[in-house]
C-alpha cells in the first residue's frame, strides 16, 4: 500500500470513533471484547504495557456485552502501523496475568493455646492418614507438608510447609511448577522464618463452568517516546464510571502516572472470617472507598514485584513462553527452562470518568523495586474444647481481635460495624457458638 494513502493515526482514532453498535461496550477507547473468568472486577478495560526505551508492545483487551460482530474497534496509535506491527493475542495470557497479580486473600489457623506441639502432631497424624501412600512417601522423604487444599473460583490452591529448600523445590518441580534456578536460596530464607507456601494452578474445568466466551485481544508493536494510554474516546459512550486495569511489565521497576496522583491500595490488614465467602464484594467495596477518599481522581497501585520469584503466587508465574506472548521482547529464548530474569510488573488500577480524568494516562518507569501486593489476611480461630489458663485468655482475646477485624473491614469498605457483626454471626460481646465448652464435655476424653 502507497503511504501516502494512510490516514494519520488521530484520523483513524476519530473515525473508527464513530462507527455505532448496539450494545454499549464498557472500554477505554473501543478496545477488544474480552470476557474473562470469575475476576473480582468482571466489566474491567484490562491492557499490558510492555515497555523498555520508546518501545512499546501494547496488548488490550476489554468486556463488550452484545454481539460481538457489532463492535467497533478504536485503537488510537502514535504512528501508522505496518501489518507486521498488529496481532491477534491469546486470550488466556491476560486472565494469567490478572490472576498472579490480583489482590488476594490469605489464611492462617490459630494453634491449640494448651498443648501446640500435641496439636501440631496430632493434625500431621491426621493429614498423613489422608494421603496416598506413595505420595505420602514422597513427600516425607522431601520434607513437605501440604497443610491444606482449596478450590476457589477456578484455581486450585495448596498450604505448603518444608523443612528443607532444596525438598520443596524438587517437590514442585515434580508437581508441574515452573521453579526458577537457584529458587533455593530464596526458599531457604523463608523456611527459616517458619513461613508456608501458597502455590495456586488454574482449574479450567471450574472456569469453563463459569460460562464465559473469548474473543482474542488486539496486540500492537511501535516505538515512541511517549509513554502513554489513551482513555478519553472510551468515555465518549460510556454509561458511567469506566473500570481499568494495567498491567506494566518493565525492565527497571515499578511504573506510576505522572499526571494524575498514583496511591497504594490498603495492605496487609487482618479481616474477619466471613470475608472468604464474599472477598470479592468486599475488595470492590473496599476499592470503591479508596476512590471516594482520594476524590476519585488517583490511579492505584495492587500489585508490584519482580517477576523471577513470588511470596507466595497467587497464581502460577507467567513463563518465558507467555511473557514473549505479550511482547517482553528482551527475553532470551523462549525455550529455555526457569521462570524470567529483567521483568518487574506493576498492576494499576484506576476507576475514571470525564470529570476526574480529562487526559489520558502518562506514565513513567521508576527504578523503586520495592515489592507490594493488595494482601487481606484472615485467622481461623481455634475451636478445641481443651481447658487450661491459656485457652480462657485465648477465648478473651478472640472476642477483642473479632471487634478489631470488624472496625478494620468497616473503615476499609464503610459498611457499618452492625452489618459486619451480622455477617460474623456474634453476639454483642464478639462471642460467638463454640467460644466456650460446657462442664461437662471435658469429662471422658
Amino acid at each position: 500500500m502507497n503511504r501516502s494513502t494512510l490516514r494519520p493515526a488521530l484520523q483513524l482514532a476519530a473515525t473508527l470513533a464513530a462507527l455505532s453498535w448496539a450494545q454499549a461496550a464498557h472500554s477505554f477507547c473501543g478496545f477488544y471484547v474480552a470476557t474473562g473468568d470469575a475476576r473480582i472486577f468482571n466489566h474491567a478495560s484490562r491492557v499490558v504495557l510492555v515497555r523498555d526505551g520508546d518501545r512499546t508492545v501494547m496488548t488490550m483487551a476489554n468486556d463488550f456485552r452484545g454481539d460481538p460482530k457489532q463492535f467497533a474497534i478504536v485503537v488510537p496509535v502514535p504512528t501508522v502501523l505496518e501489518r507486521d506491527q498488529i496481532h491477534a493475542g491469546d486470550p488466556a495470557l491476560l486472565d494469567h496475568i490478572d490472576a498472579y497479580s490480583a489482590p488476594r486473600l490469605v489464611e492462617y489457623f490459630d494453634d491449640n493455646p494448651c498443648n501446640v506441639a500435641k496439636e501440631d502432631k496430632a493434625s500431621g497424624a491426621m493429614r498423613m492418614l489422608a494421603m496416598a501412600p506413595a505420595s505420602r512417601a514422597r513427600e516425607k522423604s522431601l520434607g513437605v507438608t501440604i497443610e491444606a487444599r482449596y478450590t476457589v473460583g477456578e484455581y486450585d490452591i495448596l498450604i505448603l510447609s518444608a523443612s528443607q529448600s532444596a525438598g520443596l523445590e524438587t517437590w514442585l518441580k515434580a508437581e508441574g511448577y515452573r521453579i526458577p534456578t537457584g529458587a533455593s536460596r530464596v526458599l531457604g530464607a523463608y523456611i527459616k522464618q517458619g513461613l508456608k507456601f501458597f502455590v495456586a494452578k488454574v482449574n479450567l474445568t471450574e472456569q469453563h463452568k463459569l460460562g464465559f466466551t473469548n474473543l482474542r485481544p488486539i496486540q500492537i508493536a511501535y516505538e515512541s517516546p511517549r509513554f502513554m494510554l489513551p482513555i478519553r474516546l472510551g468515555m465518549v459512550n460510556a454509561d458511567g464510571p469506566q473500570e481499568l486495569l494495567v498491567y506494566a511489565l518493565t525492565r527497571r521497576g515499578r511504573v506510576e502516572t505522572t499526571n494524575y496522583r498514583t496511591v497504594k491500595i490498603p495492605t496487609d490488614v487482618d479481616v474477619p472470617e466471613c470475608v472468604k465467602e464474599a472477598f470479592p464484594d468486599v475488595y470492590r467495596a473496599l476499592f470503591a472507598r479508596a476512590v471516594e477518599n482520594e476524590g476519585g481522581a488517583a490511579v492505584f497501585t495492587e500489585y508490584a514485584w519482580d517477576m523471577s520469584w513470588c511470596d507466595p503466587c497467587a497464581s502460577e508465574p507467567l513463563s518465558n513462553d507467555e511473557l514473549r506472548q505479550l511482547g517482553v521482547f528482551w527475553l532470551g529464548d523462549a525455550s529455555r527452562p526457569g521462570q524470567p530474569g529483567g521483568v518487574f510488573i506493576t498492576r494499576l488500577h484506576a476507576r475514571y470518568d470525564r470529570a476526574h480524568f480529562p487526559e489520558d494516562l502518562v506514565f513513567q518507569e521508576t527504578a523503586d523495586r520495592a515489592n507490594f501486593q493488595g494482601r487481606y489476611i484472615m485467622h481461623h480461630p481455634w475451636k478445641g474444647g481443651d481447658e487450661c489458663p491459656g485457652a480462657s485468655a485465648y477465648r478473651a482475646e478472640l472476642r477483642v481481635r473479632r471487634e478489631r477485624e470488624a472496625r478494620t473491614l468497616a473503615t476499609l469498605t464503610g459498611w457499618s460495624v452492625e452489618s459486619i457483626r451480622r455477617r460474623m454471626q456474634v453476639a454483642a460481646d464478639w462471642s460467638a457458638p463454640g467460644d466456650s465448652t460446657r462442664w461437662w464435655q471435658g469429662l471422658w476424653k
